[in-house]
């Protein structure tokens, strides 16, 4: 009785809560408009004074994780809540000065462009309106940008039509969705029941000692294993050597083994090269093999004219990855895959569990992306790069791209003529050079390479200038990528100052120790 007496209070008391929230219901996350609105307005402020002060700021504060994790609220929880506006305020100071800025006008490391004001914007949409751009009818206009969106992105590089694809988070999704649809269509029918247990596989895939590791990840979780991978040797232009390629491939069958995909690369992550496309294409064709392009950096410039010939073979493809947020300066996260035929991604990632009522459309079969790739619940990232396609335009996008390279073509160029550096490489919108002081012997190649990545961490230390590193013919480089409308010509000169000043200064140090530890 007392149980019963106990449960019947429990539920009138819910019956109680229901009722006051029937009428107003007061959640400890809701803003009102006016809150919404005000604290909106001082945080665009902010990030509008963001975007004109950043020539002003350091390209990073090199602040250890100690010292930023001392900035942070106490480690506990707390029990009761803050207001909005002293939350955003405060979180806005610590990015603004605690953060590496990308979108700097000397950020030249690794591949991530300065972000499209107007991407900011529709990021900040596409998270008020919240839809799951999975299925169409959770998203029915976002599903209908996003097409939209990937039909664009095959016209800039100029696809032929039919082409289809799905945005995905960036180059490492992007590949392993085109991974996995060659996989799957090029493997033997069996293997998608039977797995990594069909003894009888023996998958092999090809690419150049130059890709990115991505494919080393994609073969490990995706059960094909390291064995798989049948690493090229690249020519003198550093592309992929296609006649080793084909001689491996024959050597392959001839043992047993089953080749199943070629990855190609357009524009290689370290110096920029892209594979002879045409070449890898028509091997592909002979052997009935899935063609790849890793096209994550350097795909957007087949948009130029005058570099027609160095994508040609690239329509060829039966798949490509593209990353909207390396050279189309789309905020993060915005990657692409570009398939052939768009039915090779449903085969490969579509199913159709009970529980999902998505195919509602009478007149037309529902366009589900999350038959598309690997993710059911997607964020809407197509709305970045729609709105920034449509602001820009085809010959905006070629006339920045072309601008970047000749950014980097002048590093080079300056590198070339002075006195302490080394210009060693320049291919698209990447450079390299060393750093070799006039009174050092350039056969020291340990020395100089110490120098350089001594010099290449102070770099990145001190907040002037923000570059990356390569190694080319055990050389260790200084690598500059220039992926940024915010950079000039003043800045790359700026630059080449920077890093004579600065490797001077390493190089009085390291010589300064060598010559004290020398037992003479």
């Amino acid at each position: 009785m007392a149980f019963a007496f106990l449960y019947t209070a429990s539920v009138r008391n819910f019956i109680t809560q229901m009722n006051v929230m029937q009428q107003n219901r007061n959640a400890a996350i809701a803003m009102s408009s006016e809150e919404f609105k005000t604290t909106g307005y001082q945080l665009v402020d902010t990030i509008a004074a963001l975007i004109n002060d950043i020539y002003q700021k350091p390209v990073t504060t090199a602040e250890t994780p100690k010292q930023l994790q001392q900035l942070l609220p106490p480690l506990k929880l707390a029990n009761e809540g803050k207001p909005v506006a002293e939350i955003i305020s405060n979180a806005a100071d610590l990015l603004i000065n605690h953060s590496l800025f990308n979108g700097h006008p000397k950020f030249a490391g690794y591949i991530t462009s300065s972000p499209a004001p107007a991407g900011i914007l529709a990021d900040v949409l596409a998270a008020a309106v919240n839809p799951n751009a999975g299925a169409q009818i959770l998203s029915p206009i976002a599903t209908e940008i996003e097409k939209q969106t990937i039909q664009w992105l095959t016209q800039l590089i100029n696809l032929p039509n039919g082409y289809g694809g799905i945005m995905v988070s960036g180059g490492n999704m992007a590949n392993f969705t085109g991974f996995l649809a060659g996989r799957t269509i090029k493997a033997p029918k069996q293997f998608k029941e039977e797995g990594i247990n069909m003894r009888e596989a023996k998958l092999l895939v090809y690419c150049s000692k130059a890709t990115h590791t991505w494919i080393e990840k994609a073969v490990v979780l995706f059960g094909l294993g390291t064995n798989a991978i049948r690493w090229i040797a690249t020519n003198a232009r550093n592309q992929m050597d296609n006649e080793l390629l084909e001689q491996t491939i024959k050597e392959d069958i001839s043992k047993g083994f089953k080749p199943v995909m070629i990855v190609g690369t357009a524009g290689d992550v370290s110096t920029g090269v892209v594979d002879d496309l045409k070449g890898i294409a028509a091997i592909c064709k002979q052997y009935d093999l899935w063609f790849h392009i890793d096209g994550a950096y350097g795909a957007p410039a087949a948009v130029i004219p005058e570099l027609k010939n160095m994508f040609e073979g690239m329509e060829e493809a039966d798949s490509i990855a593209l990353d909207p947020h390396k050279w189309l300066y789309s905020p993060l996260e915005a990657g692409c895959t570009l398939v052939k035929n768009p039915n090779h991604l449903s085969e490969t990632f579509s199913s159709h569990p009970v529980y999902y009522n998505f195919d509602t459309y009478e007149e037309e079969r529902s366009h589900n992306f999350y038959e598309y790739g690997l993710q059911n619940s997607r964020g809407f990232r197509a709305l970045k790069v729609w709105v920034t396609l449509q602001q820009v335009g085809r010959n905006g996008y070629a006339e920045m791209i072309k601008e970047d390279i000749a950014l980097s073509q002048l590093l080079f160029a300056l590198a070339d003529k002075h006195p302490g550096l080394e210009a060693v490489t320049q291919n698209l919108s990447i450079a390299t050079l060393r750093y070799i002081p006039a009174d050092t012997d350039r056969n020291n190649t340990d020395y100089i390479n110490q120098l350089n990545e001594t010099l290449l961490n102070n770099l990145q230390k001190g907040g002037e200038v923000f570059l990356s590193n390569a190694v080319i013919n055990d050389n260790y480089c200084l690598r500059a990528c220039i992926v940024n409308f915010r950079t000039s010509k003043k800045d790359i000169e700026e630059m080449i100052e920077i890093i004579a000043r600065e490797g001077k200064k390493v190089h009085q140090i390291l010589s300064a120790a060598t010559a004290d530890s020398s037992p003479y």
